[in-house]
């Protein structure tokens, strides 16, 4: 048999109106100084993929429509709801108060391994992506529900932030995905 490359107009796309009108997981991302535009915007377009509810940007981090996150989001500052606030603690509190379990994708002790991470499809929670350099910041990660880390094998250690977030949000979602189906099989 054949394989045969799909074809953009065979991908079922929808448009950005669908979009913001379409179910979304119940993640939301939160940027600690994030000093490339490049990955800001990579980070939009997986949130795109993945349908996630909203991405919050904080402290020194570009915003749209900043040329290089417009270049690598290809239009996804457009479908993802996004809010620029100075300050992360603030988001992070705010988010606590409002039901959401926040963890910081970390390199820490104590931290729950991603393959040992799991959530159900009623839960709302909120992942901070650290700096390029430095990663989250420790006063985020006090506050914190706790930290993921991405077992990593190799002599780096280090993935790009944008990287990280694809991997992250493709775990969680293919979680979630599972349940849907379980949840189908037995209506």
């Amino acid at each position: 048999m054949e394989t045969l490359k799909t074809q953009n107009n065979e991908l079922n796309r929808l448009s950005k109106e669908n979009f913001k009108l379409s179910l979304k997981s119940n993640i939301y991302i939160i940027l600690d100084n994030l000093r490339s535009g490049n990955n800001i915007g990579s980070i939009f377009r997986s949130s795109d993929a993945f349908r996630i509810k909203n991405i919050y940007i904080s402290g020194s981090s570009a915003i749209p429509p900043n040329k290089e996150i417009l270049k690598t989001a290809l239009g996804a500052t457009e479908t993802i709801d996004w809010e620029y606030i100075e300050n992360p603690l603030e988001i992070v509190k705010n988010l606590q108060e409002n039901g959401v379990k926040v963890f910081a994708i970390e390199q820490a002790s104590n931290s729950i391994l991603l393959n040992q991470f799991f959530i159900e499809s009623h839960e709302q929670i909120g992942l901070i992506f650290g700096n390029e350099v430095e990663g989250v910041s420790q006063e985020l990660i006090n506050i914190c529900n706790g930290c993921i880390e991405i077992p990593q094998f190799g002599t780096k250690h280090s993935l790009n932030v944008a990287v990280s977030s694809g991997i992250v949000l493709w775990h969680l979602t293919n979680q979630l995905l599972n349940q849907n189906e379980q949840t189908n099989l037995h209506k």
